[in-house]
């Protein structure tokens, strides 16, 4: 059996040691988009190392930088096959702004798995800490086709509900044709975003950007646009991934401000309409 719940829930994952620097958080930027235009100093900020800011997203990849080989979806209890695998959601709660460079270690446990039927939720939290004590915590979903109907429960929703208004901010990330090839230099060489036989096997019509890539477009969209530029700002970003976006196309953001500093937001594609990211809340100080 490919999963099991009772193996699986809470097991420790090994350990990593984890190691980072301004070079590392300025490729990460750049296979964000970052740097467009290359002259404006709201994008300098996350592209040249002068005055550097660091988009607390950098520390969901910063464990896995030095990755070049595919992830394997292994685990205790649980042996699942990559292509039947998407990322289903992700969340970051920022103890401390990440620094531009240094090391540290990142713990995992499987904290949760899920049977939504045709198919199983890996849920997997992560504490990544230096020398000074926890730097963030984080949260992923891994939604694994075909692999459900083991008896499990269903775990709680996720939703969260948009205002019945119109947007306060509605924001434009265009994403390049290559942005897939880059952000995989990331530590994310998963083949579905590259190779298009792998991708058409998958059941895509070509490769797709990373859904963490998108993550990231989000979070700078956010920061830029409702934080006054200001990343370290975000206490917590949360995000359902509800469908694929092509290299090339265009994030588009719609943002509504609520009280308590709490921003929601919900992302699509301006060529398909296609909603991307669901259920997107971000706190801020």
């Amino acid at each position: 059996m490919p999963i099991d719940p009772d193996l699986a829930t809470g097991a420790e994952l090994a350990a990593q040691d984890v190691a980072w620097t301004a070079s590392d958080v300025l490729l990460y930027h750049l296979a964000l988009g970052a740097g467009n235009p290359p002259t404006d100093p709201g994008e300098l900020r996350y592209a040249y190392e002068r005055d550097l800011h660091v988009l607390p997203t950098f520390a969901v990849v910063a464990p896995n930088l030095r990755r070049a080989e595919p992830p394997a979806v292994s685990m205790p209890g649980v042996e699942v096959d990559l292509a039947k695998v998407l990322h289903g959601g992700q969340e970051i709660a920022v103890h401390r702004p990440i620094p531009v460079s240094g090391t540290g270690r990142c713990t995992t446990r499987i904290a949760d798995v899920q049977d939504k039927g045709k198919a199983a939720v890996i849920v997997q939290e992560s504490i990544l800490t230096d020398d000074d004590g926890p730097l963030c915590t984080m949260r992923s979903s891994i939604f694994a086709h075909g692999e459900g109907g083991f008896g499990g429960h269903r775990g709680p929703s996720q939703r969260v509900e948009m205002p019945g208004r119109e947007p306060d901010l509605v924001v434009d990330s265009p994403t390049q044709p290559q942005q897939a090839l880059l952000y995989r230099l990331c530590g994310d060489r998963n083949p579905l975003h590259a190779d298009p036989e792998f991708a058409a096997a998958a059941g895509y019509s070509q490769p797709i950007l990373h859904g963490l890539c998108t993550y990231g477009v989000v979070c700078k969209a956010i920061a830029d646009h409702a934080l006054s530029g200001d990343p370290a700002r975000i206490a917590s970003f949360a995000a359902r991934f509800t469908g694929v976006v092509h290299p090339g196309e265009t994030i588009r953001t719609h943002l509504w401000r609520e009280p308590g500093g709490v921003l929601l937001a919900e992302s699509t594609t301006t060529e398909r309409g296609t909603r991307v990211l669901s259920d997107v809340r971000c706190t801020t100080t």
